[in-house]
């Protein structure tokens, strides 16, 4: 339906996070999709040393799908439902990337009217100034809420509800301090929802 083809690659290794960053050397990738166990408040596959270093040595943007959360492409006939999407933005880092990412996921995926929210945790003056797209036919709404970040942007993907979270980070490095324990980390561990996860300066489509 659109247009993309599915394989199965199969690599004889001891390390599969070396087995993975080499087929990612030599596949250049728009996109990096990881399945997590939320288990006891931590994520299976980022404690263990496989999905972390993953995602933190290809320094591309990674889609995170919680275990038991079926996510926007239907398993039975690949259809998409894809129709809100959660944007938390801060001075630091540039949220710039995430909406630019999230306009290009909507144009790449020729995906129906829907809605973009803009949330800033804080005072509605210090949000930070964003260039929006002009060539979607979705709503992109800015939102200020105060609040603690975490639990403020889980409980506003709740009542959206959300599709999909799209993250911002400082890139390889502030990723994987993101993801240890800070904001990020903590949107991951319960989030009901797929989060993309945007290192600065990577590129989606």
């Amino acid at each position: 339906m659109l247009g993309i083809e599915v394989a199965k690659v199969i690599r004889l290794s001891k390390d599969p996070v070396q087995a993975c960053l080499g087929f990612l050397e030599e596949n250049p990738t728009d996109l990096i999709v990881l399945a997590v166990h939320q288990h006891k408040g931590r994520m299976r596959w980022l404690g263990k040393s496989v999905g972390k270093p993953i995602a933190r040595g290809a320094g591309q943007m990674t889609l995170f799908t919680p275990h038991g959360v079926e996510g926007f492409v239907s398993r039975q006939d690949g259809s998409i439902s894809l129709r809100n999407i959660l944007i938390p933005v801060t001075i630091k880092p540039r949220p710039q990337p995430s909406v630019e990412a999230a306009a290009r996921l909507i144009r790449s995926l020729q995906l129906p009217a829907g809605t973009v929210t803009l949330l800033h945790v804080g005072p509605t003056a210090e949000m930070p100034a964003l260039t929006l797209p002009k060539d979607t036919d979705w709503t992109w709404n800015r939102v200020a809420k105060l609040g603690e970040p975490t639990d403020t942007i889980l409980r506003t993907a709740t009542e959206l509800p959300a599709d999909l979270i799209v993250m911002a980070t400082d890139g390889p490095e502030g990723f994987l301090d993101a993801l240890r324990g800070t904001t990020s980390e903590r949107v991951l561990r319960k989030a009901r929802c797929p989060v993309a996860n945007l290192p600065v300066g990577s590129m989606l489509g």
